[in-house]
């Protein structure tokens, strides 16, 4: 009776070791977009090829690495394109993409585009919430999220943090807001966009004006 009891609890536990150790990888099977966790001090990510490893380091972490990653970064002079510009929204695939919630983000690039930002939505690669301006929020504030881009996706040179390799004090990066909000939650005009609000202090450091040098991320196939 005894090692019946025995075998059956070791089965359970089996079973239960098991259900546990694919945890991440379940949670993370449907993911095709977040913000990242992983934060940098200055505007310098190692380029584009860097930044798509951080994406893609970030979602195999959580099970979502079965996807390739890119991240939404516009810059000047790509390598993998001759070294002309790559616009943030010819990087990312045609959607839809879902959050790490289970949450649509958007059909496709329109309404991506289209879409204003939401602490609530532009979630972390864990599906936790980015700092920002919203109720209830832990400071400090790092809603802003670099991204280079105009509202529409496309370039805005020189605003790139020298294509995200530059952690100078005289070179800029636009930046988003995932949160939507500006200063007493407003979300009058560009405080309002996910990813064109305004330009940073600098590239030396992130952190003024609301960063800690985040970036998003989609999987494009």
């Amino acid at each position: 009776m005894l090692r019946i009891a025995a075998l059956a609890l070791a089965a359970v536990c089996v079973a239960a070791c098991t259900k546990n150790s694919s945890a991440p990888s379940e949670r993370g099977t449907g993911t095709t977009f977040f913000v990242t966790s992983a934060r940098s001090t200055t505007g310098n990510l190692g380029g584009l090829r860097g930044a798509d490893a951080t994406c893609q380091n970030l979602a195999n972490a959580v099970g979502a690495g079965n996807k390739t990653w890119r991240a939404y970064l516009s810059v000047e002079r790509d390598a993998d394109n001759g070294n002309r510009p790559t616009d943030a929204r010819s990087r990312i695939g045609t959607g839809p993409w879902f959050n790490a919630r289970g949450v649509k983000l958007a059909n496709d690039l329109s309404a991506l585009h289209a879409l204003r930002g939401d602490a609530a939505l532009f979630v972390d690669e864990k599906g936790e919430q980015i700092n920002g301006q919203w109720t209830g929020s832990p400071s400090p504030v790092e809603h802003d999220i670099m991204t280079g881009s105009a509202a529409d996706g496309t370039l805005l040179a020189g605003l790139t943090c020298d294509d995200w390799t530059s952690a100078a004090t005289t070179a800029l990066a636009q930046v988003g807001h995932s949160d939507g909000m500006g200063p007493n939650q407003s979300t009058a005009g560009a405080l309002a966009s996910w990813n064109s609000s305004h330009t940073n202090l600098n590239c030396a450091n992130t952190a003024p004006r609301g960063g800690a040098g985040r970036i998003y991320c989609f999987a494009p196939d």
